[in-house]
């Protein structure tokens, strides 16, 4: 994978008060890796392995491009606050293509954030 192909990936948020964003990322970046990078709340307890729920989000539009959801990961979602059928877990979704992400509240979830 060349990391020179320029990605656009569009935030909205959970929480109205935050404006949505759009944000350039590089082929191969995860969406957890865009949102620090862009300096945009997600939490993420532990450490981007795959291994809790709170990096959850869901994926508005482009959901094709992602790689499939391993079995691991279904079981953490179904951890998350309010999972629905196109909820991900930021830290495994490496991106190939643009796509548009909706962080869910993060008021509700304990964790850390950079």
């Amino acid at each position: 994978m060349g990391r020179n192909k320029k990605i656009l990936v569009e935030f909205e948020f959970e929480d109205k008060s935050i404006n949505p964003i759009k944000v350039e990322a590089g082929e191969g970046d995860t969406i957890l890796d865009v949102a620090h990078d862009n300096d945009i709340h997600l939490n993420h307890n532990c450490g981007a392995v795959c291994a809790c729920s709170t990096c959850h989000v869901y994926i508005l539009e482009g959901e094709h491009s992602l790689p499939e959801i391993s079995d691991k990961e279904e079981d953490f979602i179904d951890r998350a606050i309010n999972p629905q059928i196109n909820s991900r877990l930021s830290c495994q979704c490496l991106l190939s293509e643009s796509i548009k992400v909706c962080i869910p509240d993060q008021k509700q979830i304990i964790g850390h954030e950079h």
